[in-house]
């Protein structure tokens, strides 16, 4: 009977060992960054060692249970402009103000209005920066 242990851990559990998603460790055995293994149900295994290895880098942000998104900015509602269908909310998160353009809909059933604590959540697939005039 062989250990458990020995075989190493799934994929899904060495990810959350790790502290990143099971894509992220796809993407490493892709680039040669890391070595699995297949069970006998073909299932990637990943040795101990390696997770143990992989686990001592600072743990990444965690998003929660109920959204994706890691990139969050908690901050106060400054202003509302509702104008048709869609609203724009300015939220004032820190040094930084968010503005987010969201339905008229959304803005009702959260109750977003000037004073109200709220969370910019940002998920995009790029970010463009500009340099400034200081050459």
């Amino acid at each position: 009977m062989n250990d458990t242990k020995d075989q190493g851990l799934l994929l899904g559990d060495a990810a959350r060992a790790i502290g990143v998603s099971p894509d992220t460790l796809r993407r490493w055995e892709r680039d040669g960054k890391l070595a699995t293994r297949r069970d006998a149900a073909n299932r990637r295994r990943v040795a101990a060692e390696d997770v143990e290895r992989l686990a001592g880098h600072p743990r990444r942000h965690q998003a929660g249970d109920q959204l994706s998104a890691r990139n969050r900015f908690p901050g106060v509602v400054r202003s509302v402009q509702v104008d048709g269908v869609m609203a724009l909310v300015e939220i004032e998160a820190g040094p930084h103000l968010v503005t987010a353009a969201v339905t008229r809909d959304a803005v009702e059933e959260l109750g977003l209005a000037p004073g109200v604590p709220a969370t910019a959540a940002v998920k995009a697939t790029s970010v463009m920066v500009e340099r400034g005039t200081d050459r």
